[in-house]
């Protein structure tokens, strides 16, 4: 979900994204057999998360973010690019 959201994925834009010639993107979204299975899971697992409950960004907002109750700015929650301390380990 975090490599998601510093690759631009999102639940809106899922198809559009995955139609990309991008190898990132790609092997995010299970164009790339190995890393579902090496995990025991289903080649595509990340591309189903995502359509369904969205990026790590869109899931914060959702839950914890300036539009909720909580309205938790996202801090250090935030993507490393954007000064906070998220990143995404490499699917590789």
């Amino acid at each position: 979900m975090i490599a998601a959201e510093e690759l631009g994925v999102t639940s809106a834009n899922i198809s559009e994204m995955a139609a990309r010639d991008d190898p990132d993107i790609a092997r995010l979204l299970g164009a790339n057999a190995g890393n579902g299975a090496a995990l025991g899971l289903d080649e595509a697992w990340a591309r189903h998360v995502i359509a369904d409950v969205g990026n790590y960004g869109e899931v914060f907002e959702r839950n914890l973010g300036m539009g909720t109750p909580i309205a938790l700015e996202r801090g250090l929650n935030a993507l490393w690019t954007r000064g906070g301390l998220l990143f995404a380990a490499p699917l590789k």
